[in-house]
């Protein structure tokens, strides 16, 4: 059988991805020629940083919110001073009322992913419209100002990771010397100092955003940066994977982490008899996958005959997959294979980042789905958007192309983390630093965001990853999940915005 969760694993935080190497070593492939096919713009960066402010206004709630965005590039040096890369980023201000606002830096994951999704899609003052989950009507695409915008909370600071975006190397630094979750983590917390020193913003509150595996980022940041004399107030992990090793992985507690999604999915869609209260469907699903599922899984290959038959029977009640299905495919159903059978009989497949959506998929014999129909409704709106609003609305003035992602990182990214007194992890599983961050500061607060149909980064599988987190009683108060009736970008469901915004606006509160 294929390896469990591979598939959703990749390129986590954007719809669109591509294969990538299991956890560990990177793949043993030419450095050079990866990094060229990583680097491929003739026109190079400068090392000068730039600013090119902008004044706004929206109406918001009955008033007018009026704030300055600035796009603009930061140089980061090493500790010999040398420029290694130029950061972009764009920053959204509003004036302060007495005391300094708190300030958040947002960004997606990937690994090879810019901001865009989180820019364009969440918070910012300014959003596209992709409310339904269905196709994205063609050009000309739509963004408007959002009632949901976090501004009226935060100033906030979108960043594109190194070699995505307008982010690109500098001076001697290639490719290869930014991509890996270590070189990743450095080049963030540089980009974070450096920031709030030319802005002199070192005395305002401050919060991490991640999406995807920029909530792995944001985690091994909260003690990295900490290290540095950056103390933040606050973390939100949307979509959360800290221990890239279990998604990678053929791993049973991964099968048993996905199983609530596939019932949310199948919930969804009708396949399941009498359609009971989704909550409490949901918490059936967590009991039987821990339980009885996750039991039968360690067992293995001596499980008994009757009890695998009975294990099969109830996880098709949940899964809406047929118990037979189940059985062959030893009660461990693959993620591309149940977005394929689900619907099967439709000639249909669900979506990975968000399972409410689908497509068409008329081959009835293929083993799992060919294309996430996510990925297609939404890419093609942000791509153009992206390069509308920096370019031709903001006037941005650079010689660069912006890369909505650069999946030529992938075969350069080095899995590996030191982990403090962990020492070094084959593969990086930061809920270590995110413990060791909240031990060491007990006022630092954490908000882990998860959407219900989110078939990438499923929400047990959050609660798993935080819930073995190394926590004492006070650290664990500080804790608080939320749940969304939507997808992997939750932001772009109307609803859940709203609510979404409601909870962020609650914990900011309650951390200053």
């Amino acid at each position: 059988m294929r390896s469990s969760l591979l598939a959703i694993a990749l390129v986590l935080s954007a719809p669109v991805f591509a294969q990538g190497a299991p956890a560990g070593d990177v793949p043993s492939k030419d450095a050079k020629e990866d990094s060229a096919k990583a680097d491929k713009d003739v026109v190079k960066a400068s090392v000068d940083e730039d600013a090119q402010p902008v004044h706004r206004s929206i109406p918001l709630r009955g008033r007018a919110l009026a704030y300055t965005v600035t796009p603009g590039h930061i140089t980061i040096r090493n500790d010999d001073g040398e420029p290694i890369a130029s950061m972009f980023y764009v920053a959204y201000t509003a004036p302060p009322a007495g005391r300094p606002r708190p300030v958040t830096f947002l960004f997606n994951g990937g690994p090879g992913s810019s901001s865009m999704w989180l820019h364009l899609g969440s918070f910012g003052p300014m959003k596209i419209d992709a409310s339904l989950p269905e196709m994205v009507r063609p050009a000309p695409f739509r963004m408007a100002p959002n009632p949901d915008t976090l501004l009226d909370v935060s100033d906030l600071v979108f960043i594109d990771a190194p070699t995505t975006g307008l982010s690109r190397a500098l001076g001697k630094a290639e490719t290869k010397d930014l991509v890996g979750v270590d070189h990743d983590l450095d080049a963030f917390t540089r980009t974070i100092q450096r920031w709030l020193t030319v802005y002199g913003r070192w005395n305002s509150p401050k919060y991490l955003i991640g999406e995807s595996y920029g909530t792995l980022r944001a985690a091994g940041l909260s003690h990295m940066l900490a290290d540095k004399g950056v103390q933040l107030n606050g973390i939100t992990l949307v979509s959360t994977v800290l221990d890239i090793g279990l998604l990678f992985g053929n791993y049973d507690q991964a099968y048993v982490n996905i199983l609530p999604t596939y019932a949310a999915a199948a919930w969804y869609h009708n396949r399941v008899a009498d359609k009971p209260p989704l909550d409490s469907f949901l918490q059936q699903a967590r009991t039987f996958a821990r339980g009885r599922y996750a039991s039968a899984l360690q067992i293995g290959n001596n499980l008994a005959p009757e009890e695998r038959q009975a294990v099969a029977a109830e996880a098709a009640r949940f899964t809406g997959l047929a118990p037979a299905y189940i059985l062959a495919n030893n009660l461990r159903i693959d993620p591309d294979r149940f977005r394929k059978e689900l619907l099967r009989s439709e000639g249909r497949i669900i979506g990975r980042l968000d399972a409410r959506f689908t497509g068409s998929s008329p081959d009835l014999a293929a083993a799992g789905a060919d294309y996430d129909p996510q990925d297609k409704a939404i890419t093609g709106a942000w791509v153009a958007m992206i390069n509308d609003y920096l370019f031709r609305d903001l006037g941005y003035k650079t010689p660069l192309n912006y890369r909505p992602n650069n999946y030529g990182v992938f075969p350069l990214w080095d899995w590996k983390h030191s982990a403090g007194d962990q020492g070094q992890q084959a593969s990086a599983d930061t809920s270590v630093d995110l413990a060791a961050a909240m031990r060491e500061n007990p006022n630092l607060k954490l908000l882990a965001v998860n959407g219900l149909y989110d078939l990438a980064t499923p929400f047990a599988g959050a609660e798993y990853d935080i819930g073995h987190m190394l926590l004492g009683p006070g650290e664990l108060r500080n804790v608080r999940y939320t749940y969304y009736p939507a997808g992997h970008m939750m932001y772009i469901d109307p609803a859940s915005a709203r609510q979404l915004h409601s909870d962020l606006a609650a914990f900011y509160a309650g951390t200053q």
